[in-house]
């Protein structure tokens, strides 16, 4: 078994993605570890929080530039896996995941 890391395009389908240039950003989200906490519903409209089943899930996969900053702030309240989060975003054009400033500052640093 291999070491190496799978980029992160490589996550999800392309299928029904629309264009880069429209839409660059997109979100992998593990709905298996959510624990309904909510966070990112209070944080992006692009969030909601399904109250039967208790797990957020986004009304959109692709993200365009005005809603990058709010989706990334969804990210970093994201309190599941000890505090991790299980909501990433992936710039589609440079091939890498947008991670939430672990210091809050509203930074961001590129991780994979």
């Amino acid at each position: 078994m291999s070491d190496k890391r799978p980029k992160p395009s490589e996550y999800g389908t392309a299928d029904d993605a629309p264009p880069v240039d429209e839409k660059p950003y997109k979100i992998i989200f593990e709905a298996n570890n959510c624990f309904g906490a909510g966070r990112c519903a209070e944080a992006s409209r692009n969030w909601e929080l399904d109250l039967e089943t208790g797990v957020a899930r986004p009304k959109s996969y692709f993200l365009d530039d005005s809603e990058l900053e709010e989706n990334i702030e969804a990210a970093e309240l994201c309190p599941a896996k000890k505090g991790d989060g299980v909501i990433h975003i992936i710039d589609r054009r440079e091939d890498i995941e947008l991670t939430p400033n672990p210091h809050g500052d509203g930074s961001l640093s590129v991780d994979w």
